[in-house]
């Protein structure tokens, strides 16, 4: 059963319980390129209240540094520390868990902010936004040459996904049996200013498909990004709460980390869903209708 939030009583009571704080981003702070009402006055409260605050995000066409900047351009104070994505996990997944040698490279299907985290971890790709990749050209097998050096595929985002990005990357991962094969995060949409868009998961649905098997997953709702976050972050599972608006990634990450989770109705999810007679087996411990309703433990009783 999930709890209504609705009362200033309520939110202090959230506040008094929960030291550490995971957000969501897309859905839970910001839609697309507007930010949400009331969201930097709420996350100045808990500055107030020396919460920790980590931002946790399947969004994978932004680097930290990037998406640092899009916090900055929307008024919200954030350090770049602050930030989790996708992109990152999945670059230290390959940099510090599998350890790939530095002699192997990743064939990447995403965008710039997978790269900068790629490179970051001092791993070499191909692929990704390179022009010979990013092209509508009838894909010729005939004159494709295998880079032997290939080690994993990454698969992010990709506005600009096409067949020759799929084809590279089934060869790469059925005539390479050791070929690894890593999606940064499933999720089948993505909601932009104007509604929804495909998502990751949809980007990387042909090739799970023509293979017949799932990639390893780095984003939400993997424990592989807590894993990240616990490596940099500190935190007791009993004092912390994941806040996010998504039920299949968000609030299953929270719970398969053994978190409280906060559900907000600002992105993917209608309250029908888990209070209806057709609700989601994946039920938050909280809801309220936005961030922003935080601000009632401002306002006098």
């Amino acid at each position: 059963m999930s709890t209504l939030l609705s009362t200033r009583e309520d939110y202090k009571k959230l506040l008094d319980r929960y030291d550490t704080w995971l957000f969501d981003c897309d859905g839970v702070l910001w839609r697309g390129d507007h930010l949400i009402d009331g969201v930097p006055e709420v996350l100045g409260i808990l500055r107030r209240l020396n919460k920790k605050m980590v931002f946790v995000t399947n969004n994978a066409t932004k680097s930290r540094k990037s998406y640092k900047q899009k916090f900055d351009q929307l008024g919200i104070d954030v350090h770049v520390d602050e930030i989790y994505g996708s992109a990152y996990a999945a670059a230290v997944y390959l940099s510090s868990v599998v350890k790939i040698p530095k002699d192997k490279k990743v064939y990447v299907i995403g965008q710039n902010g997978l790269e900068e985290e790629l490179r970051e971890e001092g791993l070499t790709f191909i692929g990704g936004t390179d022009p010979a990749d990013n092209t509508l050209s009838q894909f010729d097998l005939s004159n494709f040459t295998l880079d032997p050096d290939v080690a994993a595929v990454v698969c992010g985002l990709d506005t600009k996904i096409n067949y020759t990005k799929l084809s590279k990357a089934f060869q790469y991962l059925t005539r390479n049996p050791d070929c690894l094969f890593i999606a940064t995060n499933e999720d089948s949409t993505y909601p932009s200013s104007h509604g929804l868009l495909p998502g990751a998961g949809a980007i990387s649905a042909p090739l799970r498909y023509a293979l017949g098997k799932d990639p390893v997953c780095t984003g939400k709702p993997s424990t592989t990004m807590l894993d990240c976050v616990k490596a940099k972050v500190h935190f007791n599972p009993s004092r912390t709460i994941m806040v996010g608006d998504r039920l299949n990634t968000d609030i299953l990450f929270g719970q398969n980390g053994g978190l409280a989770t906060l559900l907000v109705l600002t992105g993917i999810t209608g309250e029908d869903e888990i209070t209806g007679p057709n609700a989601s087996p994946i039920i938050p411990n909280f809801y309220t209708q936005g961030l922003g309703d935080f601000r009632a433990v401002d306002k006098s009783p």
